[in-house]
């Protein structure tokens, strides 16, 4: 891998070669390094597809999620006949197709305390496309540990965040958000939507930290957050800095092995978006689904947008369509007298829905735990997902 271009890799890589900046060398480092990216999706779609095509020599993809009718509108990696298959088999296809000569690894595992020290051993950077809280901090924790640094994005409707992270003597996420949200708080891109666009910005600038970094040219994000708005289509950069006091990074860290993400976030565990995390104000799909066939009276109010009820809804079984924001108006057309079962996409609006009843005195409302996702996934799998 040390030796010199191939004429094909002198031909493919000629407009790398030929900026000053970039050179033979920079194509040679290129093609001597390695690069993981977590998660496979719309940030990862991106970045995995321009790493492969900088000739970068190793590339890793995690991801244990099949490809959905809902991914293809910023998932890039996928297309149609894919949907319905693991994401890493298409992803590998796509990738090796692109440039055979990228040696591409896949995990098809959810990652986790357990195994994200082993899985991200050995790289030279890493490239952080999840979604997920838990995932964040994770990813961040493991990285600093291991001292490889990593490509920070995210992305909620025309908003997105860059930076690189884990850099010597340079912040960590932590430094910048020292603990997660309260959960339900920040919604999902599922929830809050985002431009098809967006990711395919933002990951391509993750893409371009990596490169930069894998080179030593330029000078990356490590140090500043890159804020994106698509809509005005301005850019903006703060400057960050290492936190002496940070719990992972700092001079005396207090957290010195990975800890439980999923509970340190707040979040159910993985799954239980769509089986449901039960509390003492949810009932189970199945509950409902035995109400339903039993004939009991009760209100069920569906409280997602407009364009989520098209796509699926329980209309069959009496629900009614209620968004979030338009709760506190609807409350007078609501029977206190009848039982009240609240249900969103997967949950946390639900949980909302049903704290702000119980506080106006509907003391019978309760969450369908898992959403409308739990009952596509347990009781009606003809339903469509998104």
């Amino acid at each position: 891998m040390d030796g010199d271009l191939s004429r094909d890799e002198l031909v493919r890589y000629g407009r790398h070669v030929s900026i000053p900046e970039v050179g033979l060398a920079g194509q040679r480092r290129l093609r001597a390094s390695s690069v993981l990216i977590v998660g496979a999706g719309g940030l990862g779609s991106p970045a995995a597809l321009y790493l492969a095509a900088a000739g970068v020599g190793r590339l890793g993809l995690v991801d244990h999620d099949r490809v959905e009718l809902s991914n293809l509108q910023r998932q890039v990696l996928y297309d149609t006949d894919a949907v319905g298959t693991p994401k890493l088999a298409s992803a590998r296809a796509r990738l090796t197709g692109l440039n055979p000569d990228v040696a591409v690894e896949t995990f098809e595992t959810r990652m986790d305390s357990s195994n994200a020290l082993e899985i991200l051993e050995g790289w030279d950077f890493v490239i952080d496309g999840s979604d997920n809280f838990p995932t964040r901090y994770l990813v961040n924790d493991a990285c600093v540990m291991l001292g490889t640094p990593f490509a920070y994005g995210a992305i909620l409707r025309f908003e997105g965040q860059a930076s690189v992270f884990g850099a010597p003597d340079g912040p960590c996420y932590r430094c910048l958000f020292r603990d997660p949200p309260p959960p339900g708080l920040v919604p999902n891109c599922a929830e809050a939507g985002v431009l098809g666009v967006l990711p395919g910005i933002v990951g391509s600038i993750q893409a371009n930290e990596a490169i930069k970094w894998l080179t030593g040219i330029g000078d990356t994000l490590a140090g500043r957050l890159l804020l994106i708005d698509a809509l005005r289509m301005e850019f903006r950069s703060l400057d960050i800095r290492r936190d002496p006091d940070c719990v992972v990074c700092g001079s005396e860290p207090s957290v010195t092995e990975l800890i439980d993400y999923e509970r340190f976030c707040g979040a159910p565990p993985d799954g239980a978006e769509t089986e449901g995390a039960m509390h003492d104000l949810d009932i189970d799909v199945h509950e409902l689904k035995r109400r339903i066939d039993a004939g009991e009276r009760f209100q069920l109010i569906d409280v997602r947008e407009d364009y989520e009820w098209a796509i699926c809804n329980l209309e069959e079984a009496g629900a009614r369509l209620v968004p979030l924001a338009t709760l506190p108006a609807a409350v007078e057309s609501l029977d206190a007298s009848e039982p009240l079962i609240i249900h969103c996409r997967s949950g946390p609006r639900g949980d909302q829905a049903v704290e702000y009843l119980r506080a106006v005195g509907f003391d019978t409302a309760v969450n369908l735990a898992g959403g409308i996702l739990a009952w596509a996934e347990e009781i009606d799998p003809a339903m469509p997902q998104y």
